[in-house]
């Protein structure tokens, strides 16, 4: 993801969370936050997802993923998750870490499909409705294989 990006990004963000980041925030991600990493899915050359994490030490953390809900269906958020989880191991982690809504359970599936175990709740996480987070956390192998938090 590069700052001629963020239009795009932010149609998608606000067509996907009832509590959008707003662009400052991807302007800083972009710009001054050395353990950030953005990428975006493109199609035709039009960016219709992206996903984020932070990276520190070992340990990778997804802080958003969406997917234009005109392109979902077709497994870019999996391709997404899939290249998040490479750039990931080269960049020194071995473990990956999210929050998902407890009532999202297309994601969820996603994220069990890549490996990934649920290891709690974070209680009223979602200032928006007060909802529950799924804390999830997979363990990622240099070979391509992920497997759930021991």
């Amino acid at each position: 993801m590069v700052l001629g990006d963020l239009d795009r990004v932010m149609e998608i963000e606000h067509r996907s969370f009832t509590l959008p980041w707003s662009r400052e925030a991807y302007e800083n991600e972009l710009s001054t936050n050395h353990f950030a990493c953005y990428l975006v899915a493109c199609y035709e050359e039009q960016v219709v997802g992206y996903a984020g994490m932070w990276v520190i030490l070992d340990e990778a953390h997804i802080t958003n993923i969406a997917i234009d809900p005109a392109f979902r269906g077709r497994r870019l958020g999996e391709r997404l998750m899939q290249e998040m989880m490479v750039q990931s191991m080269a960049r020194g982690a071995e473990r990956m870490t999210l929050e998902v809504r407890v009532s999202n359970l297309p994601a969820q599936r996603l994220y069990e499909k890549l490996g990934f175990v649920s290891h709690g709740v974070r209680k009223g996480y979602y200032t928006d409705n007060n909802e529950d987070a799924m804390i999830m956390w997979a363990e990622l192998s240099p070979q391509g294989a992920v497997s759930g938090r021991e």
